[in-house]
């Protein structure tokens, strides 16, 4: 029997494929923030948009695990959350790295 629990209104989740998306969107938060000081110019302006991503990946983090039942699924439901918000900027910066853009 694979693993699975109840969550977000009785619909059984595997488990498995929630911590495959939290570790997908943790590799693409990961990702924003290193290539952050490549792409933008100034100490300030990286700092200041690690720190929006920050707040707003916990944000929603937190919003997304107090909706979900059980320890094990919250904290996926966290991770997955916090590492949506990195999703777009992972991928402008991905972008932006194969065009071979200067820092802006």
């Amino acid at each position: 029997m694979p693993l699975a629990c109840e969550v977000w209104g009785g619909l059984a989740v595997n488990l498995l494929y929630l911590t495959l998306l939290a570790a997908v969107n943790l590799l693409a938060a990961g990702y924003a923030h290193r290539q952050l000081p490549r792409f933008t110019a100034g100490a300030r302006r990286v700092l200041f948009t690690r720190l929006v991503l920050l707040g707003v990946g916990i944000a929603l983090g937190y919003v997304a695990a107090s909706e979900t039942s059980g320890t094990l699924p919250a904290l996926l439901a966290f991770l997955i959350g916090f590492g949506a918000v990195h999703l777009p900027a992972a991928m402008i910066l991905f972008v932006k790295h194969g065009r071979g853009a200067p820092k802006s």
